[in-house]
């Protein structure tokens, strides 16, 4: 097998080390963090979040860290509303709590891990090794109505739903994780934020339906913020072979879908066993795309349709479960194109 190199150690770039690993190649991390730390996130993982740490080899050690258990999803466009069970349970898990886990059990397997270090090619992979770039995602440049994420964490009543808040502003996303809290994580424009003042308790509270959600709630750490934030679908990220981008680095898609951790962890899974099989970088692209390319065009047309108030009365009306399926990739899909594009010869 070959030997892998791996560029950032959140989900994706720890996922990838272990698939590549499990696939008996010597790894080597480089992440610029020098301690795994709250980021902004959903912290939503997916159904097939699952499958794909059960295939990783770690399902039991991710259930011993208490995720929320989330079976329902309710959807608050102004005064209307859209709600539903879901299929299959998903789960909530601080991006401090998985990151560690990841980066840990990547670790044991016998990867090399490098933290508080920059990547640099000639230090880190001067032979040319094939590389997983997974350092999230590319600044941007875009200047005027720029778009900003925040999150904080909150005590206080905990349940098994996500809630979603839609309005002109932007929109906030409410789902429980470990330990009995509650994650409140969001996306507004700058524009909106100046007006209340950068003040995010009070943004979050702009809507009554919001204010209630959110009453019995204590906040128990500052708010953090990332930005701006430009959403890109799955690319070509660099036109040399062995380069395989996986996570944010490929594509950033809405993550008011709730599947960014989901895609992050099944991209860097594959991109592992591609580099640790020599599967040829535009390979590894095409099923990335024919995986991903369906949920990102649906995240951009429902993010469009969002930002129109008028077409809110419309909400209760869209089968919910129909949205969630199309907002997210299946892994059995995965595995049967695998299959199909990495045959010998490709």
């Amino acid at each position: 097998m070959h030997q892998v190199v791996v560029s950032g150690g959140g989900p994706a770039g720890a996922a990838a080390a272990i698939a590549a690993r499990l696939q008996g190649s010597p790894v080597r991390l480089i992440d610029r963090a020098k301690n795994a730390r709250h980021k902004v996130c959903g912290e939503f993982i997916s159904p097939g979040g699952r499958q794909c740490m059960e295939e990783l080899g770690m399902w039991d050690e991710f259930a011993a860290l208490g995720p929320c258990r989330i079976t329902r999803c309710k959807l608050n466009f102004g005064h209307y509303t859209n709600q539903w069970n879901l299929t299959e349970c998903a789960w909530g898990l601080s991006r401090l709590q998985l990151d560690t886990l990841l980066l840990d059990k990547a670790a044991r397997l016998g990867a090399v891990v490098h933290r508080g270090e920059v990547f640099d090619r000639h230090r880190h992979n001067p032979i040319n090794a094939p590389l997983i770039v997974a350092c999230g995602r590319q600044p941007s440049i875009k200047r005027g109505n720029r778009l900003f994420g925040f999150k904080a964490h909150f005590d206080g009543p905990s349940d098994d739903g996500v809630e979603l808040f839609f309005d002109a502003c932007g929109y906030v996303g409410v789902s429980g994780i470990e330990n009995q809290q509650t994650n409140v994580c969001g996306i507004a424009r700058e524009s909106t934020l100046r007006q209340y003042g950068f003040n995010f308790d009070e943004f979050v509270r702009r809507s009554p339906s919001m204010a209630e959600r959110l009453g019995p709630l204590r906040r128990r750490m500052r708010w953090i913020v990332v930005g701006p934030i430009v959403f890109s679908s799955p690319r070509h990220r660099s036109s040399r072979d062995n380069v395989y981008a996986a996570g944010d680095a490929l594509g950033f898609v809405d993550p008011f879908t709730g599947s960014g951790i989901f895609n992050a962890i099944l991209t860097g899974q594959v991109a592992g066993f591609a580099a640790a099989r020599g599967i040829s970088t535009a390979a590894y692209l095409r099923l990335c795309r024919s995986l991903l390319g369906m949920p990102f065009a649906a995240s951009s047309i429902l993010r469009g349709l969002a930002g129109h108030t008028e077409l809110h009365r419309f909400a209760p009306y869209v089968p919910g479960q129909m949205l969630f399926r199309w907002t997210r990739a299946r892994v059995e899909r995965a595995h049967e194109m695998s299959g199909r594009l990495w045959s010998p010869g490709q």
